[in-house]
């Protein structure tokens, strides 16, 4: 039954249910103006200054200005308007954006996954489906090509992290210009304030700005979409009240001729002033990576009906202003506004950069969350900040970084033009990493003809690299900051993904043969003690080396033995359903079984749940709705049904749909199935012995591995993992705190590896 039936058999009509979605979809819109559109609605505080600064603002001549205003709104209509609201947000991956939705897309397609432990049971969940149109002669070879050479993936993953890490600097150049560029408005009136006040006013805010971040998106938010809307209103009703007072005749601007006529008048200045255009598009990106905490349609209604519009005429305006008043070029926004309402709009201008900078930090959060579970970046604290609101987080670590980045900027420059510069290299790249995977998945995941691929990288990629050869013109003048912090974390972030994945390989080449722990008989010649053992590992088959370490050192184990594979999916949200696979290794009597736990990509991993009540329910309803099978890792589901078996040797949880209660404790459980919930069978014998070994006490047994380079690698490599890598295992999270594994309970076991 579809939700419109559903309705109506409860007495709404089809005209009540339109409004209903129509409300929704407004409310939607409404509240994606705090979290969405804060940075992209603050750019006209530096768009026009930072254009015409340099030798262009010789040129300040109505021409160039009509220009200027022509390549902003085909900019902002070509790229903001048509690319992604019309095309890019359609390519969503389960309701997700960003630039990680469009290469988990692609690896799911085309099998590009850099996450090494995926099995064949993962591309059964609903939200890895992959059917659609009929395979075509293009992205045939295109897959083909990619699994041929796998360096050309390895060059897609690492285009892949400079989109990332430089969405990263985002969120360090948002803050600074943003608020020192609303701030800076003071200066017009109280003139005798000295440009090391106006400085140090910006770093109070700053840091008054990271200091909430503990609180949360949901209460620092609460307010900012009508902050936006009435900044909005603001500069639009200004922009509309400048183009008639001062040029009515601005419309004329909007003829894309002015747009040659300027490059034509000005030459290399006009083509290097391009670099300030593109700062009109600043926070275009935000549409598509916050996709997943709205709808694409909300998003497309609030910008298409509000912010473009106000945006556009916000600009027209200044335009209109500007081109009677020259000499205003460097401070132009302020200059534009009335006398009577210049304090009322530079409170809500202060405020709406401030909203702007929380849009961008909350992404960072939600960006460093998905590297950790891709294996790209080292495991930092994450705090869910809201109960109710799923995605909400804060990563303490890497909130002081970047308020420190942020400060470090802010008193470094000083200078909105110079930030201007290294802020418009920062987001042309990710436009532009945007744009190569999109012409991918135009060709892999919709398999359209390879005209259409190549036509949208043609006409978007040239308009971005126009911008970016701009704006790395301006490298000597700012712009290196962005590429220097992109450096530092794509060196962090493909440094830690060589080392753990690595890690993997060692792991898999050194597993314990499964034949010698069959030869060693139930009791794997050693003292089986009571209780449950929780073995962490990073295989999905086999057992690991750490087991056969430990029991080399220390004969005896657990009564019950469970192998715990904690593992990432190129999907963002799993299912709770779909969170746990249960099966047996080995034969019955060795009471040995293995428990997978599979996370989206955006999916918080922490088993702070009742995990292990969880996993003990698993187990027991596993074992009663098993059959007999002899030397066979069988995997079945909550209700009874048998979804797959493997030989020991070539396991591979062949799964499922998997469902487990929730019951609070093992006693309440056993309560439960003993009675057969009204007079069903009662456990069997196995089931109560592994109840009677969670009584016992249960044990978390980890694998604390260091890695060194061999004596034969390079000194490239010998840094790279005996320095760096080395470092980042030492000063991350350790695996025990992000499991929250109760360090009363926790055994480690220390190995060494060499890469």
């Amino acid at each position: 039954m579809n939700p419109s039936e559903e309705f109506l058999e409860q007495g709404i009509s089809q005209q009540n249910l339109r409004k209903a979605s129509c409300m929704t979809v407004a409310t939607l819109a409404y509240q994606s103006l705090g979290v969405v559109y804060g940075d992209l609605s603050t750019s006209p505080l530096y768009v026009y200054k930072t254009t015409f600064s340099g030798k262009l603002s010789l040129h300040e001549n109505d021409e160039e200005i009509y220009g200027v205003f022509s390549f902003i709104f085909w900019t902002f209509t070509l790229i903001a308007l048509f690319k992604y609201t019309l095309i890019v947000m359609s390519a969503d991956d389960n309701g997700e954006g960003g630039t990680f939705a469009l290469y988990s897309l692609l690896c799911r397609h085309a099998r590009l996954s850099i996450l090494p432990n995926q099995q064949a049971t993962d591309e059964k969940l609903s939200a890895y489906a992959t059917h659609g149109s009929m395979e075509t002669w293009q992205s045939s070879a295109l897959k083909s090509f990619f699994e041929k050479h796998p360096r050309f993936r390895t060059g897609l993953f690492i285009l892949v992290l400079l989109g990332t890490c430089m969405a990263i600097g985002d969120g360090v150049l948002t803050p600074t210009i943003s608020v020192l560029s609303a701030v800076s408005g003071v200066r017009l009136k109280i003139t005798a304030l000295h440009e090391n006040y106006v400085v140090l006013i910006s770093c109070v805010i700053i840091v008054g700005l990271f200091s909430l971040q503990h609180h949360g998106t949901n209460r620092v938010s609460f307010m900012f979409a009508p902050i936006v809307a009435a900044w909005l209103l603001c500069i639009s009703s200004i922009g509309i009240y400048n183009i008639f007072r001062w040029n009515p005749h601005i419309f004329r601007a909007l003829s894309p001729v002015y747009m040659l006529k300027f490059l034509k008048r000005t030459g290399i200045e006009g083509w290097i002033s391009l670099g300030g255009v593109v700062l009109s598009i600043t926070g275009v990106e935000t549409m598509f990576a916050d996709l997943g905490h709205f709808s694409s349609l909300s998003i497309r209604v609030a910008f298409s009906f509000l912010v473009y519009p106000c945006l556009v005429l916000a600009y027209m305006g200044e335009a209109a202003f500007l081109s009677k008043h020259h000499e205003d070029i460097q401070r132009s926004f302020y200059k534009a506004i009335p006398e009577a309402v210049f304090w009322p709009v530079f409170i809500v201008a202060t405020f709406a950069a401030v909203v702007g900078s929380q849009a961008v930090i909350s992404a960072t959060f939600s960006i460093i969350s998905q590297c950790c579970a891709l294996n790209c970046f080292p495991f930092v604290k994450i705090i869910h900040t809201s109960s109710k609101i799923y995605g909400q987080i804060y990563i303490p670590e890497v909130n002081w970084i970047l308020m420190c980045l942020c400060l470090a900027v802010t008193i470094g420059l000083r200078d909105t033009n110079m930030m201007g510069h290294a802020y418009g290299l920062a987001v042309t790249t990710v436009m532009f990493v945007t744009t190569c995977l999109m012409a991918l998945v135009i060709l892999i995941v919709w398999k359209q003809r390879i005209a259409i691929a190549v036509a949208f990288l043609v006409i978007f990629g040239s308009m971005e690299l126009l911008y970016i050869s701009a704006s790395v013109y301006k490298i000597p003048e700012g712009g290196w900051i962005p590429l220097a912090l992109s450096f530092i974390f794509m060196a962090i972030m493909y440094i830690w993904n060589y080392g753990t994945t690595k890690k993997h390989e060692f792991d898999v080449e050194n597993k314990v043969s499964m034949n010698r722990i069959v030869c060693l008989g139930p009791s794997l010649g050693m003292v089986r003690v009571p209780g449950i053992g929780l073995i962490y590992t990073n295989l999905v088959s086999g057992v690991p080396a750490v087991f056969g370490h430990f029991v080399t050192n220390l004969p005896a184990f657990h009564q019950v033995l469970v192998f715990v594979c904690v593992k990432s999916v190129q999907v963002p949200y799993i299912s709770e359903k779909d969170r746990l696979m249960i099966g047996r290794v080995g034969p019955k009597e060795y009471c040995m079984f293995r428990c997978i736990v599979r996370y989206g990509y955006k999916d918080l991993q922490q088993e702070n749940y009742d995990f292990e009540n969880r996993l003990v329910s698993g187990i027991v309803q596993f074992v009663e709705a098993e059959e007999d099978t002899t030397l066979k890792t069988t995997f079945i589901s909550a209700c009874g049904r048998e979804v797959g078996n493997m030989d020991i040797e070539k396991f591979d949880a062949q799964n499922q749909d998997h469902s487990f209660t929730n019951s609070k404790s093992s006693d309440i459980l056993e309560t439960k199935i003993r009675k057969g919930h009204g007079g069903g069978a009662p456990l069997k014998d196995e089931s109560l012995q592994i109840l009677r070994a969670k009584e016992s006490g249960v044990a978390f047994i980890l694998g604390h591995s260091y890695a060194k380079a061999k004596k034969s690698s390079s000194i490239v490599k010998k840094f790279a993992i005996n320095v760096v890598y080395s470092f980042l295992s030492k000063n991350c999270r350790e695996p025990d705190v992000v499991l929250n594994v109760p360090h009363t309970s926790l055994l480690e076991v220390g190995m060494i590896y060499h890469v």
